[in-house]
């Protein structure tokens, strides 16, 4: 009974086993298909949660990213940044594309952008959702891709608001070749909004490819209210040949250059550098830690020539290390660093096995025609020096103070409702030399806007808080609006000596008899004193009957005119058109779009030259550019009876028939 007994324990156990494997071979077979068939999808999965926890990751960052010339939105396929068109940003500018055959392999933001053939200032403004007073990193990024053929790269100049930041000058990069300029600065603003404007100097065209802001933590890359311009962010250790790191191995977007110098001795760790107290909040690329240059022996120091384009001015460097080498139990490494064999920039360092460490200079900041900075071992040990990244900034002055931005924000208001084609660009008074046409600036530290010149009706626009005080003798038409009784700074008002209509609204009227405003209103025959405004319906009427006389003699010349020449021609000799207007008013910037800047000339008359051109329908037109010395007027402007004209431009001395 014991051997039956056991035996059918043995019989029962090898078929349990044999269910198993066979179970186990059925179940691994299934999973195979199974992988065959879900891996790409999975993978695909895996891809667009990546991508999206990235572009979730940059959005929380407090990243803008604004792709110049893009026509829309999109997730760039390299970073997985998210850029917007500038084309609700920007009422200036004219949009281009790179050369075709320079394209390839560029990023989406490097392949189009806006050019500024017109005016001397034009602006872009960031308004990031942290607001003021916190720091951000500011990048301009322009790639010329000799888009007009003439391989002549432009210069001019960059303002941060009404500072300048740096003049950018293309002229010794390769237009050929496959990479583009950027301008960083690290910045602390004191308003809640960023003006970044391209400045023409006369030296070409000011362009742009992208402009990006990335907030930075408040506890590095401090300015103290200066401005740190990069110079420098070196990727040590790694072969210049090799690609620049940015967002996402870096999570502020920092781009790190690789760079071995001559003489110097490449390092790498395939383990992870991290600091494990998160007591480094520089935040470092894991990646670019990794790698590092360090000297033969430790009697030889890792030097660095430099020689500062103006040795009047101040920089800032900040030199990251990371201990990348396993050593013997006991040993460390220490290192000092010098600046032109004069001073130490700080005291020795020590560092320890995969932990990060940034040194900043201290004070005062590096200035002089010579840069000489070397890393030595510190007396006493035997280990070389190393380093695994370093920056250098120049740190620049932003003395200017802006208008208040509730000037600001009123004159944009009303040049947007009224389509003032003007050249006016952010702030409206600084700098001096680029203050708007048509404006009167207070000359002092807090300068104000006193004064406006004939150009616009006074309605409803939002001036909260403004200080408009004189608004005489500028032809302002229309009501008096309510909304400037709401002004907490307004005690003094004067519109005297306009064309201003309707009544003086009684919020107004009140703040004067309780004598908290200072109300001027003369030399406006119809603008009334009383709530409401009492006229005689005669003088009404006679208006009324006066217009409506006027619009029926000029129907029945215009009738009489035109039977007339029907009569003297007997044959229609005007071509029928798909154009709808024959009167529509072109602004010089639409004019230099529908020509392609004047590119193709297809005839020269005596008045001007004559191009070819072409409209957003794609109708063919010819733009005859009407020459300064010529005083002819605008009907003897064109070959009557030939062709139809479509439009014109008149700008000053800028004349054009379409």
């Amino acid at each position: 009974m014991k051997n039956q007994h056991f035996g059918f324990h043995i019989h029962f156990s090898v078929s349990v086993e044999v269910r198993k494997i066979t179970k186990k071979f059925y179940c691994k077979k299934t999973w195979g298909v199974l992988k065959f068939v879900l891996e790409p999808y999975l993978k695909r999965l895996y891809s667009l949660l990546k991508s999206d926890s990235l572009f979730l990751f940059a959005k929380f960052q407090g990243f803008i990213s604004i792709d110049c010339g893009s026509d829309e939105d999109y997730i760039d396929t390299g970073t997985n940044i998210s850029y917007v068109s500038d084309k609700e940003l920007i009422d200036t500018g004219i949009v281009r594309a790179i050369s075709p055959d320079l394209s390839e392999n560029l990023p989406q933001f490097a392949k189009n952008f806006r050019s500024f053939p017109l005016g001397t200032r034009n602006c872009y403004t960031l308004r990031p959702e942290q607001g003021k007073n916190n720091n951000y990193l500011i990048r301009a990024t322009f790639l010329y891709g000799n888009y007009d053929g003439e391989n002549r790269q432009p210069v001019f100049d960059l303002h941060l608001g009404v500072d300048a930041w740096k003049t950018v000058n293309l002229t010794n990069i390769d237009a050929f070749r496959y990479y583009y300029y950027y301008c960083d600065i690290i910045h602390v603003p004191l308003t809640d909004y960023i003006d970044v404007c391209l400045i023409n100097a006369g030296h070409g065209v000011p362009f742009i490819s992208s402009l990006e802001l990335r907030l930075l933590d408040n506890s590095i890359y401090q300015t103290q209210g200066r401005a740190l311009v990069k110079i420098w962010g070196y990727n040590v250790g790694r072969n210049n040949s090799e690609n620049a790191f940015r967002y996402p191995y870096d999570v502020h977007d920092r781009i790190w250059s690789p760079s071995l110098f001559n003489n110097w001795i490449p390092v790498a760790t395939n383990s992870a550098v991290y600091s494990p107290s998160n007591d480094n909040p520089y935040k470092l690329p894991d990646v670019v830690l990794r790698t590092a240059a360090k000297t033969q022996n430790a009697t030889t120091t890792l030097s660095l020539y430099w020689s500062p384009p103006d040795s009047l001015s101040k920089y800032y460097a900040y030199f990251h290390f990371a201990e990348i080498v396993k050593l013997k139990a006991g040993q460390q490494r220490e290192l000092t660093i010098n600046l032109n064999n004069e001073r130490n920039l700080t005291e020795s360092v020590k560092l320890d096995y995969l932990n990060p460490r940034t040194i900043v200079q201290n004070d005062p900041p590096i200035s002089g025609k010579w840069v000489h900075f070397s890393i030595y071992a510190a007396e006493g040990t035997k280990l070389p020096p190393i380093l695994n990244a370093l920056e250098l900034f120049q740190s620049i002055e932003l003395p200017n103070k802006t208008v208040a931005i509730d000037d600001v924000e009123a004159i944009m208001g009303i040049k947007k409702l009224y389509n003032v084609t003007r050249d006016w660009q952010r702030d409206p008074c600084l700098p001096s030399e680029y203050s708007w046409d048509g404006l009167k600036c207070s000359d002092n530290n807090h300068p104000m806007i006193i004064s406006l010149k004939q150009w616009f009706s006074l309605t409803s626009v939002h001036l909260a808080n403004s200080c408009f005080r004189d608004l005489s003798y500028n032809d302002l038409t229309g009501p008096l609006p309510e909304f400037l009784a709401q002004l907490l700074n307004l005690n003094t008002l004067n519109v005297s000596g306009n064309k201003l209509t309707g009544s003086v609204p009684e919020a107004l009227l009140q703040k004067f008899r309780d004598g908290k405003l200072v109300l001027s209103v003369g030399e406006n025959p119809d603008l009334c004193m009383s709530v409401p405004c009492k006229r005689k319906k005669k003088k009404e009427f006679v208006i009324v009957a006066s217009s409506i006389a006027a619009v029926l003699v000029l129907l029945f010349i215009f009738c009489a005119l035109a039977m007339y020449r029907r009569k003297r021609q007997g044959v229609d000799m005007v071509t029928k058109s798909n154009i709808k207007s024959k009167n529509q008013h072109y602004s010089y910037s639409e004019v230099v779009s529908i020509t392609n800047n004047f590119k193709t000339i297809i005839g020269e008359g005596g008045f001007g030259k004559v191009y070819l051109g072409k409209l957003k329908d794609e109708t063919q037109v010819a733009v005859k550019l009407l020459s300064t010395s010529s005083n002819e007027g605008y009907n003897d402007f064109g070959q009557r009876n030939l062709v139809s004209p479509v439009g014109y431009c008149d700008e000053g001395e800028k004349k054009a028939l379409i």
